[in-house]
Parts: structure tokens; C-alpha cells; sequence
């Protein structure tokens, strides 16, 4: 048994819960807004950032979500969220998604964060400069999308590659509705679709959360 500390829109988050179903791991899911003075997050990350996953026996933390999934795999390989190790190619190549769709994270959410200060304090170039990062990614993506071989894009099975995509769209489906990236890559859309109707990723769709300190 686990403890995930989570946020509720958080795509990063959202990745580990989904691989934790998946490996038929279970967890206690408790939520946290990070942003807040009143988060237990530093408690256990330096970094004070979410996820963190807790484990029952009193060994320490875990945390950053690219980690904790490398932690997941190496620790509980049943049922494996990665091409086998004599399989080079699929397995980096799963990686280089992971690390495209956690780019396109990364750039949204300093976006959202600048867009949540006042007005006259934001800075349009740095929000263009991080949508820019988007968009390349999502072509990426997109792209990748239309060239898979079967149902998944890495492989005949559900794997991390794909719960990072569906992870960072999910996102943008909460945090950026009015975004047209489902318009732009229906392949991408076509392939979260699918995915959306898991059972692991119906359990995990993200919702907005209310920040009580602000962003100044």
C-alpha cells in the first residue's frame, strides 16, 4: 500500500496514478493544492513538488513523476509499462515520447502560471515563448500519432509513452479547453480517445483546482 500525494489537475500526477492501476498497485490518493502555504509536499520533496509517492513500510519518499514511474518499473516489473531491455529502439524511443509530452507539461503550466498573475504584471513574450514549446511538441505528437504501427504507439501493448500523451491532452483539456490542438492532430485526439475509455484513465481524469494563494 501507498500514499500519493496528488493534485487533482496535475498531468504529472495523473501519470503515476494511472501506472500504479495498471501495475495493480494500490494507494491511499491524497490530495493537495501545492501551490498553497498550507501543502505537507515539502515534507517529503525538496523540491516541493507533486506527486510524491509514499510507501507504507517507512522507506523514504519518491518523488518527481519521470522517477517515480522509473522507480515503479524497476521495483514492481509486473505488469511492465516498457518495451523489455533487449528491445533498444522501441524502449528508447518510448522515452523520447515521455520526454516530448513532459516538455509540453512543463511549458503549459509556466504558461498557466504567468497567465494567473495580474494583468499588468504579465509578460506576453514569456507565455509566447512557452506556447511555442507546445506547439512543437504537439506536432511531435501528433505526428507520432499517425505513424503507429498498431493500437499503441510504442509496441503492441499500453504503455508509458502513451499514458504521458493522453496525460498532457487530458490536461489541456482541463486547464486549455479553448486550445485547438484537437482539431489540428486528430490522429493525437483519435489516440487519446481510445485511451480515455480505459478504466485507469476514466478513474483519473483531471478536474481544476482552486488556489487560495496568489501568483505574484
Amino acid at each position: 500500500m501507498f500514499t500519493l500525494i496528488s493534485a487533482t489537475p496535475s498531468p504529472y500526477a495523473r501519470k503515476v496514478r494511472i501506472a500504479l492501476a495498471e501495475k495493480q498497485l494500490p494507494f491511499t490518493l491524497q490530495t493537495e493544492v501545492p501551490w498553497d502555504g498550507t501543502t505537507q509536499t515539502p515534507q517529503y520533496n525538496p523540491l516541493e513538488k507533486l506527486p510524491v509517492l509514499i510507501p507504507e513500510d517507512g522507506s523514504p519518499a519518491v518523488f518527481e513523476s519521470s522517477y517515480i514511474l522509473e522507480w515503479l518499473e524497476a521495483k514492481y516489473p509486473e505488469k511492465p509499462l516498457l518495451p523489455a531491455h533487449d528491445q533498444l529502439d522501441a524502449r528508447l524511443f518510448a522515452k523520447k515520447i515521455q520526454v516530448v509530452a513532459d516538455g509540453i507539461c512543463d511549458a503549459l503550466v509556466l504558461a498557466f502560471f504567468e497567465k494567473m498573475r495580474a494583468p499588468e504584471k504579465q509578460s506576453q513574450p514569456w507565455i509566447d515563448r512557452q506556447m511555442r514549446k507546445v506547439e512543437g511538441g504537439l506536432k511531435a505528437l501528433g505526428d507520432w500519432a499517425e505513424q503507429k504501427q498498431g493500437e499503441y504507439l510504442v509496441g503492441d501493448q499500453l504503455g508509458l509513452a502513451d499514458i504521458a500523451v493522453a496525460s498532457v491532452c487530458g490536461y489541456m483539456a482541463c486547464r486549455w479547453p479553448d486550445h485547438a490542438w484537437a482539431d489540428r492532430y486528430p490522429a493525437l485526439k483519435k489516440h487519446c480517445d481510445m485511451l480515455e475509455e480505459l478504466p485507469s484513465f476514466k478513474d483519473t481524469r483531471p478536474s481544476p483546482q482552486t488556489m487560495k494563494d496568489k501568483v505574484v
